[in-house]
């Protein structure tokens, strides 16, 4: 992976910069989307202990 990486932070810095504009905003929309998964698997797993009645709550906000 790192070769992998390595290689596609290169092919980045080459691009013009109109197509790094374009990248960031791709990224950018990958990350929210992403976020949002983990977010959906979160509530889902936390129904699911809700309904086996093994969720606990916490005042604690840290």
């Amino acid at each position: 992976m790192p070769g992998t990486f390595n290689t596609i932070v290169e092919k980045v810095q080459k691009l013009s910069m109109d197509e790094k504009v374009e990248l960031q905003a791709l990224l950018m929309k990958y990350l929210v989307e992403a976020k949002r998964e983990e977010i959906h698997q979160n509530y889902l797993f936390s129904k699911k202990q809700l309904r086996r009645g093994t969720l606990k709550f916490s005042d604690n906000i840290d």
